[in-house]
């Protein structure tokens, strides 16, 4: 029974993220539109024995996922907290939990898309994409897992602030946070700072396991820096919906 009602609401919440074209542009096609700019011009340089292009398959891929992981589920509580929508669901037979993991699973289908159009490009550009089947779909998986901890945030924002406060705050999480974590550009090519700072943060460690699948680093030290933040952003998304504005 919890798998279908999941199912009703999964569809519906797909439906409401195509209604959404603006939105979709944003989180969608904004990120595949900076990896290939940049793959273009730098993905044939080479770093250690990799090319630049498929190194930012994992930096770029990280920054596509979290548009859409981070943005789409806060959004979408934040809307229909305004509408009052949420508060019907607590009364009805869909039990308030499905809800919420619809809007999480559904941000998750076009993140696949984000990911698949990247490498595309990459592929499209001679030379650039050095990478086995079995590298990338790894990289797929590392992504798609390691999106959950933001979905969390995303859903603790709107479960407190409305539809365009959400979506300010939660842009100016993740332009900053890719920024400084190296998203864009290696962290070599920018202040000593923002190494320091990348350390501590998420979205650094998620790329560079992300990265990792293609290169073969090792990935222990960023497990558990994204362990004990998932755990965080747990507790932060359950004290936020218990405490949920009307």
């Amino acid at each position: 029974m919890t798998r279908r009602l999941l199912g009703v609401e999964l569809l519906d919440e797909l439906r409401a993220i195509v209604r959404e074209p603006v939105a979709l542009f944003f989180s969608v096609l904004m990120p595949v539109g900076f990896f290939a700019l940049f793959v273009s011009m730098f993905g044939d340089q080479t770093t250690g024995e990799m090319s630049t292009g498929t190194r930012m398959l994992g930096t770029f891929g990280t920054f596509g996922v979290l548009a859409v992981t981070l943005l789409s589920p806060g959004i979408g509580v934040a809307h229909d907290r305004e509408i009052g929508w949420l508060k019907a669901k607590r009364v009805q037979a869909v039990p308030l939990p499905v809800t919420l993991a619809a809007k999480v699973l559904a941000a998750l289908p076009y993140a696949i898309g984000v990911l698949l159009t990247m490498t595309a490009t990459a592929a499209a550009a001679t030379g650039v994409l050095q990478a086995s089947a079995l590298e990338l779909l790894r990289l797929y998986v590392v992504l798609l897992l390691g999106a959950v901890p933001f979905a969390l945030l995303s859903l603790a924002v709107g479960f407190q602030a409305r539809p365009n406060a959400t979506t300010a705050i939660l842009n100016a999480i993740l332009m900053p946070s890719a920024v400084v974590s190296g998203l864009w550009m290696p962290l070599e090519m920018l202040p000593d700072f923002f190494g320091t700072v990348a350390g501590f943060l998420p979205t650094y460690h998620l790329s560079e396991l992300a990265v990792a699948q293609l290169d073969g680093a090792a990935t222990a030290g960023h497990l558990a820096v994204l362990g004990v933040w998932t755990v965080i952003l747990t507790g932060v998304a359950a004290l936020s919906y218990r405490r949920a504005r009307p």
